[in-house]
């Protein structure tokens, strides 16, 4: 019975909910679900101009009557909050790379030709719709990432029919969509640059690899040079301050301090010691125990990378405070748009027939000629209806392709198109995947492991 967990009211009814409901993948797509609904109803409500303003008020740094860094609410977040997102999405690019479904020519090549494809047709149907040379051309590049977070908490609503092969093969390709959107960030959706801000960066950058060469595993170390050396600069350089946010990621280090059997057989002899000490007859420990104690927790630690540290403390900061606030700050569009002026040129359309039609054919189209032309194999137990209900449901791209749309456009009547045809594909996308997963056997097209 001594050896039994005591667990308080306090732990029963609100501690433990609250780690259940942080730690549930679902919880975290449908919180921004939530706040994307609620940014919605407060821009079209009689409040609407107190909360579009609200996100227009400016926060500025001064130090001896000098002002730095005046950007208004929404700049704040989408380039400073929402470097976080692209931080954490920067551990789970590298440690795939490492140690993961992107480690190693085999794993990746099928989730790489997928993940390309899956974005070069939506915004070839964007350009097609839009031609290459209108004010409406810029937004080509909306399109074409997919909201990993909301089509995995999709995924793991529909439970045991979807094999857990399928969701790892959408989280592979996936994050290659999103690297990929990282990319397009940094080359097209770039201001003019300021070359000796981005030099200055660049060698906090270099800093920053030396140290993990050399062994540096503070992570306060990492966060410090990272934000004032790196994120910093690239916010004044302008090129897309979230970039500098994957490249500080790609610096942490991805090895432990101690080998797996290393810390089993220190472990042990520290539970030795745990069990021969002193103890009192309270519930207090004697200092002893409070040493031994606190050496065991560094040595677990140790045993940790920092990178998955990072990645694993981050997710629910990230999934519980950065998104929803970012959703709250962009996804507040107006319905002042009647059919004609939404419709005036094919920003919508293009959008919509993009995410949709456009991902489709770069996903499915592809991956099945691929496997018809005994070029790639999928893995165990997918069938085609995995495989087609995958495909549609990456037409939901609401986080990414909302934060294209703010680089992209700078006219109200633009964005405001944009994030309508966003709202409308991410919605027939999950509701057209949900149904093909959920309803009806499928047809396995290949058994065998990749």
């Amino acid at each position: 019975m001594e050896n039994k967990l005591q667990i308080t009211p306090v732990d029963k009814w609100f501690i433990n909910p609250l780690k259940e409901f942080i730690s549930n993948s679902v919880m975290g797509g449908i919180t921004l679900f939530i706040a994307a609904v609620i940014a919605v109803i407060m821009a079209n409500s009689p409040w609407s101009d107190w909360y579009l303003n609200l996100w227009k008020y400016k926060i500025a740094i001064t130090l001896n009557g000098n002002t730095f860094l005046d950007y208004d609410i929404q700049h704040w977040i989408n380039d400073g909050l929402v470097a976080v997102f692209f931080f954490v999405l920067g551990l789970e690019l590298k440690r795939e790379m490492v140690a993961g479904q992107l480690s190693g020519l085999k794993n990746a090549t099928l989730p790489i030709i997928v993940g390309v494809s899956g974005m070069v047709f939506p915004a070839m149907i964007f350009l097609l719709l839009n031609g290459t040379s209108s004010e409406a051309s810029t937004g080509w590049g909306i399109p074409m990432a997919c909201d990993i977070a909301f089509i995995l908490g999709v995924l793991y609503l529909l439970g045991d029919k979807v094999p857990a092969s399928v969701k790892i093969f959408f989280t592979a390709f996936g994050i290659v969509d999103d690297l990929g959107a990282i990319l397009i960030i940094a080359l097209f959706y770039t201001d003019q640059i300021s070359y000796v801000h981005l030099i200055i960066g660049l060698s906090f950058f270099l800093v920053l690899i030396l140290a993990n060469k050399l062994g540096v595993r503070n992570t306060l170390f990492y966060a410090v040079v990272g934000i004032l050396g790196v994120w910093v600069p690239f916010l004044l350089s302008g090129i897309h301050a979230t970039i500098a946010a994957v490249l500080v990621a790609f610096t942490i280090p991805v090895s432990t301090k101690i080998s797996e059997q290393g810390f089993l057989n220190k472990i042990k002899k520290f539970s030795i010691r745990l069990n021969d000490a002193n103890t009192t007859d309270t519930s207090a420990v004697t200092k002893e125990q409070l040493h031994i104690l606190g050496e065991m927790k560094t040595l677990t630690k140790h045993a940790m990378t920092p990178l998955q540290r990072l990645e694993h403390d981050l997710h629910p900061v990230v999934s519980f405070i950065v998104m929803p606030l970012f959703a709250l700050a962009n996804a507040g569009v107006v319905f002042t748009l009647d059919l004609d002026s939404l419709l005036a040129n094919n920003i919508f359309t293009g959008i919509v027939f993009g995410l949709i039609i456009g991902k489709f054919l770069g996903i499915f189209g592809v991956t099945a000629i691929l496997v018809k032309l005994k070029m790639a194999k999928l893995p165990r137990n997918m069938t085609l209806r995995h495989l087609f209900g995958i495909s549609i449901l990456s037409g939901i791209g609401f986080t990414m392709c909302l934060f294209i749309t703010g680089l992209a456009y700078n006219d109200d009547v633009h964005i405001a198109q944009a994030k309508l045809g966003i709202f409308t594909a991410s919605i027939l996308a999950g509701i057209l995947g949900y149904i093909i997963l959920k309803t009806g056997p499928a047809k396995k097209i290949i058994t065998k492991n990749t």
